[in-house]
């Protein structure tokens, strides 16, 4: 441990290292072929067997390098010895060479609150849609999120899918030979970094929305928004991913079905850029750790254009998503 760097920094360097080796327990699971798949609390909101290990393995890893940390996963585990071989102690060096901002630069670890979803997009990961899967480590500050880190295990799912795959050493490389996924990974007032950042064209409106939890609530915010065209897609970081990567302008979830711990990753990421993540009514989410899970208000995130699709959304639905 490198002394003379700050905590956030090295919590996010040891962040992206956790997500790397989640990433290869997400497939590892697939590959074995037994997802070992239980019900929570419906038939759409599933549990695995990677959802499981993967918990065990970033929360487990982050708290013996940081023992004062708040960490919040989305699985309700009971308490057991972790098997060594789900522990990463690495961390990226990369991220170690980059400035802390100085409003960071004094943060203690016992200020800092950790948003874990293990497997965001589960219920598509046992369809074998890979390509909505990801894992999200969301860092907060005072309430506000600050940094984050995305594993996507099947980035470039794709293009690899009549080949055999290979297992990324490094980065992920563009093109058919290209290593089988990707770490993204941003901080508030540094940028964001790992993807190339896009916009849809001028003029076009593409909205990217639920594919599993949609109701007549969000078909209606949907319809309001006079979209070119509508992604119906798996996972909250999966759909800021597009935000990013120029695929959508907006991601529109007027639904209380999302939780902090599928925002917080997502949106520091795309607030590192220059987007903004809010709910339903353009409140900024909080992520105390005392703080209610889930979103009640719903989200509504964009790249750029925020107050555009914000003014779109009809009185009806910011009547029945009370914050």
């Amino acid at each position: 441990m490198a002394s003379g760097h700050t905590v956030l920094m090295r919590l996010v360097a040891s962040a992206y290292s956790v997500a790397q080796k989640a990433g290869v327990i997400v497939r590892h699971v697939i590959a074995e072929g037994d997802l070992g798949i239980v019900e929570k609390t419906c038939a759409t909101d599933l549990q695995t067997k990677a959802d499981r290990l993967v918990q065990m393995s970033i929360c487990s890893s982050l708290a013996r390098k940081f023992p004062k940390l708040t960490i919040i996963g989305e699985e309700d585990l009971p308490p057991e010895d972790v098997d060594q071989a789900l522990i990463e102690d690495g961390q990226w060096e990369e991220i170690l060479k980059q400035p802390c901002p100085s409003q960071y630069s004094a943060i203690k670890e016992e200020d800092l609150v950790v948003w874990v979803d293990p497997l965001d997009g589960t219920k598509e990961y046992t369809e074998g849609l890979l390509d909505n899967v990801t894992v999200l480590i969301g860092i907060a500050y005072e309430g506000k999120a600050i940094a984050g880190v995305i594993n996507q295990p099947y980035y470039n799912y794709q293009n690899n899918e009549n080949q055999k795959l290979r297992e990324p050493k490094n980065e992920a490389k563009a093109g058919p030979d290209a290593v089988l996924g990707r770490t993204i990974w941003g901080v508030l007032g540094l940028g964001a970094f790992g993807f190339q950042l896009k916009e849809v064209p001028a003029g076009r409106h593409i909205i990217t929305t639920t594919r599993s939890h949609s109701n007549q609530l969000v078909v209606d915010c949907v319809a309001a928004m006079n979209p070119d065209d509508v992604l119906r897609v798996g996972g909250a970081g999966n759909k800021i991913i597009q935000l990013i990567e120029g695929k959508a302008s907006a991601y529109v979830f007027a639904s209380p079905g999302c939780k902090k711990w599928d925002t917080c990753a997502p949106e520091s990421i795309l607030h590192a850029v220059g987007g903004k993540l809010t709910d339903i009514h353009g409140n900024a989410l909080q992520y105390d750790k005392g703080v209610k899970h889930m979103n009640s208000a719903g989200v509504l995130a964009t790249l750029r254009n925020h107050d555009y699709y914000a003014r779109r959304v009809p009185q009806s639905v910011r009547n029945a998503l009370v914050p």
